[in-house]
């Protein structure tokens, strides 16, 4: 299982803090997901090395212009793991880009109907079950936040869309152990296996998109094999 954490600037704890805390509640990896005017270096193999567990480059593309967001994509798409979009007024963009991974939170600042979830299942593009104003607001923007979650969770299982599942942590105080997002799911009807998956689908996109970037890929179903010569 993997989460999906913003490290500063972006947030207030660096990358090994991060990968320290989720290393010490279970999960195989972080995607370092920075919005792309809040960039951070770090050696992803160091970290990976000294807590026990994966790296991977992210970032998510925050633009009110489509043509801006679409360059940025192009630009990024050799470089990083992952590829999310900021949700809001670019959700019905990003659905629409087999490029993208992640449509970040589309609930807090826009909405998904029938319409987006059809097309997110058709490219491939995951919807994130943001958990993070749900642990951290109260009153009436909890109340909302749950509500939002509740549609999104109706559509996408409606239309088979993939999805992922993140605590959005901007600090290491602000991860939480997948046991407690077990629990979150289960208040907008999700069991835990349904939130597992969601957990495990960052890995899966990691995995596919470093796969993708490798020398002997072409496209899917297509690769390069190398073949010792004859004596």
């Amino acid at each position: 299982m993997y989460e999906g954490v913003h490290a500063h600037p972006d947030g207030e704890a660096t990358v090994a803090r991060l990968a320290s805390t989720a290393a010490d509640y279970g999960y195989d990896g972080i995607v370092v997901r920075n919005h792309g005017d809040a960039q951070t270096d770090y050696d992803a193999e160091a970290i990976s090395d000294a807590y026990g567990i994966d790296i991977a480059t992210g970032i998510e593309i925050r633009s009110d212009d489509a043509g801006q967001a679409s360059g940025l994509i192009g630009n990024y798409r050799s470089k990083r793991d992952v590829i999310c979009v900021h949700g809001g007024s670019l959700n019905r963009f990003a659905v629409e880009q087999p490029k993208v991974d992640v449509l970040a939170h589309p609930m807090r600042d826009g909405d998904v109907n029938h319409v987006l979830a059809k097309a997110a299942a058709e490219n491939g593009v995951h919807l994130e079950f943001n958990f993070g104003r749900v642990l951290r607001d109260d009153g009436g923007p909890r109340v909302q936040a749950i509500q939002g979650l509740r549609k999104l969770r109706e559509l996408v299982e409606q239309y088979d869309v993939p999805y992922v599942v993140s605590a959005d942590a901007r600090s290491h105080l602000q991860l939480r152990a997948p046991r407690e997002l077990f629990a979150i799911g289960e208040t907008i009807g999700f069991d835990s296996d349904d939130i597992e998956q969601g957990l495990k689908a960052w890995g899966d996109i990691v995995d596919r998109n470093r796969e993708r970037r490798s020398e002997t890929f072409i496209e899917p179903g297509v690769r390069i094999e190398e073949h010792e010569e004859d004596a």
